[in-house]
């Protein structure tokens, strides 16, 4: 079964590939990539997760961004997706702000991309699996750790701490993202 990405998030990296009008993008997408480059996306329909990969690929290989960087474009996704999803974000409980995105992600991705391990009050573990390459699985996933820090102090949530305790790319089955947060109940 091929895995797919929701047009929501395929988005981002036709807008970023598309920005940048000297870049021979052919160097490093397939035909059918770059024939996504010419039609609008649509949000609310499935693009291959393989097309997916290349991009963001592409993208690492034409900008070479810091790890900090790619982080602090995940923490930017959230002030889109609260805006597109207002009811995200529950001011006050990082808990069901947290359990308010696993019913979300279905809607991104169409397999087990991102899965809540455990949660408590002031911790939760996740597992990450893009099923991409290395590369590609090491850059989304410092994005995915930059996306829940900022989504865990929208919810009010203080002195917010994430790493990695498994990385994939390093040869782990998965990657463990572990979060432990003060609750608080005024957002940021």
């Amino acid at each position: 079964m091929s895995r797919r990405v929701k047009g929501t998030l395929f988005v981002d990296y036709v807008r970023m590939i598309r920005s940048q009008k000297s870049v021979d993008w052919s160097k490093h997408l397939s035909r059918d990539d770059l024939g996504y480059l010419k039609f609008r996306i649509l949000p609310d329909s499935w693009y291959p997760m393989e097309s997916f990969e290349r991009m963001g690929l592409a993208i690492l290989a034409q900008t070479h961004p810091e790890l900090d960087s790619i982080k602090l474009w995940g923490r930017t996704q959230i002030d889109w997706l609260s805006h597109v999803h207002p009811d995200l974000v529950v001011p006050g409980d990082a808990i069901d702000t947290l359990m308010r995105f696993k019913v979300l992600r279905a809607s991104f991705f169409d397999f087990e991309a991102i899965e809540i391990m455990q949660i408590s009050e002031g911790e939760a573990v996740m597992d990450i699996s893009y099923g991409m390459s290395a590369p590609a699985e090491e850059a989304a996933s410092n994005q995915t750790l930059g996306f829940f820090e900022r989504l865990l102090e929208c919810a009010g949530a203080t002195e917010v701490q994430a790493w990695f305790s498994a990385k994939a790319w390093e040869g782990a089955l998965k990657t463990t993202l572990q979060l432990r947060w003060t609750p608080g109940s005024t957002p940021s």
